[in-house]
């Protein structure tokens, strides 16, 4: 019997496995990385040699009013760590720069006052000029343009009217973005509704183009960019992390250079071949991405890519914030999975629903492949309307999928969905 800790909130769940069993259990290679530097210098080497770009603080000179975009309660950004260094280099350039920390929810709920303190430290929260992006308030943003899918650009004004924009993030494998990182800053990160909507449209999901690891002749991800040159984003900070959310690398400087020098070495830790298996079993790697179930689809669409015909997935998430978005919510219980997507294939891209992206990936998935849930926060009843079955933890859950697909099922294990890239040859 093997035993394998999968993340799940703030702690972990232990799943039993039987040898025989057992095919794989696939971890990406960030964990054997050893950086040979502290998180700090890590940073500082990367603004100290930024990569096609004049350093910040040089950057800094002469610009007064500052906008740093950061990221919000549902990402794992170090920003106690890089926040102090960024901001104490653009104070080295301009020491009475008018800073404004703007948080990027993107469609998601506001940050509170108590995850800014836990993201940021004290001392940021009481001493600096903290906004949220609020992407449901239209008088908040600015038109800009039409990006290259026909959609109306629309950034929040704090970016658009300031002299000097920086932003900060992590690089991982994204679900349908490619990777996560750079330009999503901007979008959807500082976009309101009507932008998010449209570049997420059902028809940009379903391209061939818009999945985990693809950036060439991505829809979603040619917008964002074109969206961040556009606002012009000067200065980019982008960190690669292990499982323990521990700064390995550090990504400094152009938009576009630096985040793929990011994205070629987080590709290199995370991309494998895909092992297949009867069962798949993963998670979100636990908070702050398994908070709610909106978030879930990421680690989902890893598995699946392992998944056998007919394979069973299970998905350990705690659900802790709940379901995530209210339209989420209403389109995941609409109906069956086939009802689902064909009531979001029928919406024009210009009338996209908020969150229905996710919506529709579970769709996709779904209709292929029974996901088991584990989640100790949604009740069992919510689950089985969600087209999913209630698990309260991954040993339940396993046996269940043995009575579906056999005690001599083939089992894959992805601890950590979201920070592997699972390729097929």
């Amino acid at each position: 019997m093997r035993t394998i800790k999968i993340p799940y909130y703030t702690s972990t769940m232990e799943l039993h496995v039987e040898e025989e069993n057992l095919k794989a259990v696939m971890y990406a290679k960030a964990d054997d990385y050893q950086p040979g530097k502290t998180e700090t210098e890590v940073i500082e080497e990367a603004l100290e040699h930024p990569i096609g770009t004049k350093k910040l603080s040089e950057l800094a000179l002469g610009k007064n009013k500052v906008v740093l975009v950061t990221s919000d309660h549902t990402r794992a950004v170090p920003s106690k760590i890089t926040l102090p260094i960024l901001l104490k280099e653009i104070r080295k350039g301009n020491p009475d720069a008018d800073i404004t920390i703007l948080i990027a929810t993107g469609l998601h709920r506001a940050t509170t006052e108590e995850e800014q303190r836990r993201m940021f430290g004290d001392a940021i929260v009481d001493n600096e000029k903290i906004a949220v992006n609020d992407a449901f308030k239209p008088e908040e943003f600015t038109y800009m343009c039409k990006l290259p899918s026909g959609a109306d650009f629309y950034v929040n004004s704090l970016a658009a009217e300031c002299d000097l924009l920086v932003t900060e993030g992590f690089i991982e494998p994204h679900f349908f973005a490619g990777f996560s990182g750079g330009r999503k800053s901007i979008l959807p990160g500082i976009c309101n509704e009507v932008t998010v909507n449209e570049n997420h449209s059902y028809r940009a999901i379903s391209n061939q183009n818009a999945q985990a690891g693809v950036l060439h002749h991505n829809p979603i991800h040619e917008d964002m960019v074109y969206a961040a040159r556009k606002v012009n984003v000067q200065f980019i900070l982008n960190v690669a992390q292990n499982s323990e959310k521990k700064i390995l690398a550090a990504f400094a400087g152009d938009l576009e250079q630096a985040h793929e020098e990011g994205v070629a070495f987080v590709r290199k830790l995370s991309q494998c071949p895909s092992i297949e298996g009867d069962i798949v079993i993963t998670s979100n790697g636990g908070y702050p991405l398994d908070q709610n179930l909106y978030q879930t689809p990421k680690a989902v669409a890893t598995a699946e890519a392992c998944a056998r015909e007919n394979a069973v997935i299970i998905m350990c998430a705690s659900c802790v914030d709940g379901m995530g978005g209210s339209h989420f919510e209403k389109l995941i219980v609409k109906g069956s999975v086939d009802e689902i997507d064909a009531y979001l294939s029928k919406i024009p891209p210009k009338e996209t629903i908020p969150e229905q992206w996710c919506a529709q990936i579970y769709a996709r998935i779904l209709k292929k492949h029974k996901v088991i849930l584990v989640t100790t926060y949604l009740d069992k009843e919510t689950v089985e309307k969600a087209n999913m079955i209630h698990a309260s933890s991954p040993d339940e859950a396993l046996r269940m999928a043995y009575e579906m697909k056999g005690k001599d099922a083939e089992v894959v294990v992805i601890p950590d969905g979201v920070s592997v890239l699972a390729v097929k040859e």
